[in-house]
């Protein structure tokens, strides 16, 4: 079958929708197959590339690069290269397993960060950390706290003598940064929740760290985390369709 139909590299680029110097990239960078050549050097591709093409495509489509998903990805597309669909098909459905753990962490961050907004704040005031004491409470680094509050996530009041002082309502509240952060929330995502509930304590909490406004300038993945990994999961089963029929190929 694969020798029925051959393409050039002007035809593959498109078919498939891509500038030609991508065709070449994607030699390059092993995510096909070499293509044999003519004697006059011109490369001839085969339906299996079409096919590996698409695969590709659909594998990058949506860029998910926390906790190695990038990395399996190309591990996926260069296995299926080296036509090993056994393993490839394997790994996607490795690939697929973590997605679904990724949705499930980025969806227990907001369960936690419901419980956290509605608990009893009774104690709130009375409690006073330093930098160091909060960031040992929470189980985190002082660069990561100074991080999160030169982002503007958290003010701190500061004593007369300047020093910081962090109460029980900011414990809470870097309790929640903390959990959304550990998901793989982004910074201006997380940014965007807190603003929103601060002006509307009963303001979809999910809606909003999923959906970013008009006003970002640059919309990172990860500040439509859950979006794009339910996108990436509908591309990983499409992954497997794909690599089931090249198999058969």
């Amino acid at each position: 079958m694969d020798r029925m139909n051959t393409y050039r590299t002007a035809e593959v680029a498109q078919h498939i929708g891509i500038h030609p110097n991508t065709v070449r990239l994607y030699e390059e960078l092993g995510l096909i197959p070499k293509p044999e050549r003519k004697a006059n050097g011109y490369r001839v591709f085969t339906e299996f590339h079409i096919e590996q093409f698409k695969l590709a495509r659909i594998a990058l489509k949506v860029e998910v690069l926390q906790n190695g998903l990038r990395k399996q990805v190309i591990d996926i597309i260069k296995t299926s290269a080296a036509k090993d669909f056994d393993q490839a098909i394997l790994l996607t459905k490795r690939y697929l397993q973590q997605i679904k753990k990724e949705q499930r962490n980025a969806e227990e961050a907001i369960s936690i960060t419901k419980r956290l907004i509605s608990g009893d704040h009774q104690e709130a005031g009375k409690l006073c950390m330093t930098r160091k004491e909060a960031a040992d409470h929470l189980q985190i680094t002082i660069d990561t706290l100074r991080n999160w509050e030169l982002n503007g996530l958290l003010t701190v009041k500061r004593k007369q003598n300047g020093y910081r002082v962090y109460t029980e309502e900011d414990i809470r509240r870097l309790k929640i940064i903390r959990s959304l952060r550990c998901a793989n929330y982004s910074l201006s995502a997380i940014l965007r929740m807190l603003s929103a509930l601060s002006n509307d304590p009963e303001a979809d909490i999910r809606k909003i760290i999923d959906t970013p406004t008009e006003n970002d300038d640059i919309i990172s993945v990860c500040d439509k985390l859950l979006t794009s990994l339910q996108h990436a999961e509908k591309n990983a089963e499409l992954m497997l369709h794909y690599l089931h029929k090249m198999k058969s190929m």
